[in-house]
């Protein structure tokens, strides 16, 4: 009769074994992605011909300095107004509608164009004309929004 198991002896690996796998593992993963190895290659071989590469080690050298410096520009006054008034007009644009903003915007556009138009024929507005363009109904919709743009302004302020 056999002589029954008791233990199991784990195989230990040698360093030279570790590493000797290790690099086995490594040719497979290069031989699969070839291609993508390549284009890797190539990429650093260009940013080091252009010298990006050195400018990022000096970079990464000088750290410290480099985010004193960050720090330093990121926190003068400036720069903290810009990203407030950033930060205030995203949060006025959440608050907005888009089908609003959007339809403002194409009004916009097309004021521009209306107006690009009439540099061109270089007419004189006479105070005539200008009252009688008070009856087109795009003039008097575009002046109705601006009245009612300006008296909600005017409350906003006020507030």
């Amino acid at each position: 009769m056999a002589v029954p198991i008791t233990g199991i002896k784990k195989q230990q690996l040698t360093e030279e074994q570790l590493k000797e796998q290790k690099l086995d593992n490594l040719k497979e993963l290069l031989s699969e992605n070839e291609e993508a190895v390549n284009q890797v290659f190539s990429i650093m071989a260009e940013l080091n011909e252009i010298g990006a590469l050195e400018a990022a080690m000096k970079l990464l050298e000088a750290k410290e300095e480099v985010a004193h410096i960050a720090l330093g520009q990121l926190t003068r006054k400036p720069v903290t107004n810009i990203i407030n008034n950033i930060m205030g007009v995203a949060g006025a644009l959440t608050e907005l509608n888009p089908e609003t903003t959007t339809k403002l915007i194409e009004g916009l556009n097309t004021g521009v164009d209306e107006a690009s138009k009439a540099l061109e024929s270089n007419e004189k507005v006479s105070a005539f004309k200008l009252m009688k363009m008070l009856n087109d109904p795009d003039v008097n919709r575009a002046l109705n929004f601006g009245v009612h743009f300006l008296k909600g302004l005017g409350k906003g302020l006020k507030e």
